[in-house]
């Protein structure tokens, strides 16, 4: 792992950034993203990014990504294809490229607001704030070490006895609050949206890792998906909710939504996970 305070923060819509057009772009995988190498929902960012900027509708509905093989921290290729462009949706394919290798295959779906069904059920825990939680940082001081990744995202912890060292298996549930670094919104819809396409992504194995605290096993995503409900552009703080409700035969599965402060359902997907030997401790 690398040293907390080696890399700083960087903001997100810089750092995920694509250049390009027609078809072709490019963009930069960076180091201040690693977990396990680069970070999963980062790289499924660079796609959303690249697919829409092809799009004629600018409002992400879905994002499907399947992580092929590791990337490279160094420049990537993103090639598009528009599989369909209707009237109210649109599907668009995406590959992300090392040395014409595959590294990420994508399908985004936009669609266009319009009048339809309304309804809301999903409901969010009710939490203690952000304010009145201690701080991710607060609570790995003493260990001296993060992946990069933590220093662009803020958490308020609201399990802190995950930190008890010979803790009993807990319920594989996880709930934190969480808040980007140093620019907590963004006013690109797609950029902002792919807050919760990060979280989705990752929190999937800390989900596992409650029920297994001493795991023999890490667990990388296979894929990543996430359905777009609603804007959170107005919301800092995220709250995100993910479980493992079943691993077995080498995969492991998660379900994650991430919700507003407000308590609006922001997004919802998951992942499947596959499980690999640790490393030696």
């Amino acid at each position: 792992m690398t040293e907390r305070a080696a890399l700083p923060a960087e903001d997100f819509d810089l750092a995920t950034r694509v250049e390009g057009g027609s078809g072709v772009y490019t963009a930069s995988v960076s180091p201040g993203w690693e977990i396990w190498g680069p970070n999963g929902g980062f790289m499924a960012t660079l796609a959303l990014r690249a697919a829409s900027a092809e799009a004629q509708i600018k409002n992400p509905a879905s994002l499907y990504c399947q992580f092929l093989r590791p990337a490279r921290f160094d420049k990537i290729e993103a090639r598009i294809t528009v599989v369909h462009s209707g009237r109210r949706a649109e599907a668009i394919r995406v590959s992300l490229v090392q040395d014409d290798k595959p590294v990420l295959e994508g399908l985004l779906r936009t669609a266009l607001p319009g009048e339809g069904l309304e309804h809301v059920s999903a409901r969010a825990p009710e939490v203690a704030t952000p304010e009145s939680l201690p701080t991710l940082d607060e609570l790995l001081r003493d260990r001296g070490k993060s992946f990069p990744f933590w220093n662009n995202i803020e958490a308020r912890v609201l399990m802190p006895e995950r930190f008890e060292p010979e803790r009993a298996p807990l319920p594989p549930r996880w709930l934190e609050w969480y808040r980007f670094r140093p620019t907590p919104t963004f006013d690109d819809p797609v950029v902002d949206a792919a807050r919760a396409l990060v979280l989705i992504d990752t929190l999937g194995w800390p989900a596992t890792w409650l029920k297994h605290p001493k795991p023999k096993f890490l667990a990388p995503s296979l894929d990543v998906v996430t359905f777009f409900h609603s804007s959170a552009r107005e919301s800092e703080w995220l709250l995100a909710e993910h479980e493992s409700p079943v691993a077995g035969g080498g995969l492991v599965g998660s379900i994650g939504r991430v919700f507003a402060r407000d308590g609006t359902l922001v997004a919802s997907g998951g992942a499947q996970l596959l499980c690999a030997p640790a490393p030696p401790t």
